[in-house]
């Protein structure tokens, strides 16, 4: 028996590799229930989505109905930018993205595990994400600071 190639890393991953940017992000996607998922249509297009992100055991997650586009789409093509809520736009506690892979939980021991701790509405997929980069740009006077991590890279910073 085979395993199944990783999708990427993990959450957990950006917060080892870049623990303050990942405190930065993780805040931004906390400080409001709604965010923009964007995901890849059939033909290739882009398509936006509301969704909520759960912080859980070190992972980012989605949870969806079972019958949501979204999912059609994140199955067929994995790939995914996350936008998080911009607050009252005045950036006082930065503007937060995430992307990379996303993939559908199967594990039953971990299902159950989330059900019991969190009570999500049933039926519902759960999906983790694998973050390949993210993005903190924050206001610093009258330039942008930019922070970002990408996968096997530790965390750079660019004042614009």
């Amino acid at each position: 028996m085979t395993n199944a190639p990783s999708p990427g890393p993990r959450w957990s991953d950006v917060e080892v590799g870049a623990p303050d940017l990942a405190a930065a992000v993780l805040a931004r996607f906390t400080a409001a229930r709604h965010h923009v998922l964007a995901t890849l249509s059939r033909d290739g297009s882009p398509r936006v989505w509301g969704t909520e992100v759960d912080h859980w055991r070190g992972d980012l997650l989605l949870g969806s109905m079972v019958m949501a586009r979204k999912l059609d789409d994140l199955r067929r093509d994995p790939r995914f930018a996350l936008h998080a809520h911009t607050g009252d736009g005045s950036m006082a506690d930065g503007d937060a993205k995430v992307s990379g892979r996303a993939e559908v939980v199967t594990d039953e021991d971990v299902l159950a595990a989330y059900t019991a701790d969190r009570h999500p509405p049933e039926p519902y997929v759960l999906v983790r994400l694998h973050p390949t980069a993210v993005v903190l740009t924050e206001l610093d006077g009258e330039r942008l600071r930019i922070t970002s991590w990408r996968d096997g890279t530790g965390p750079r910073t660019v004042v614009r």
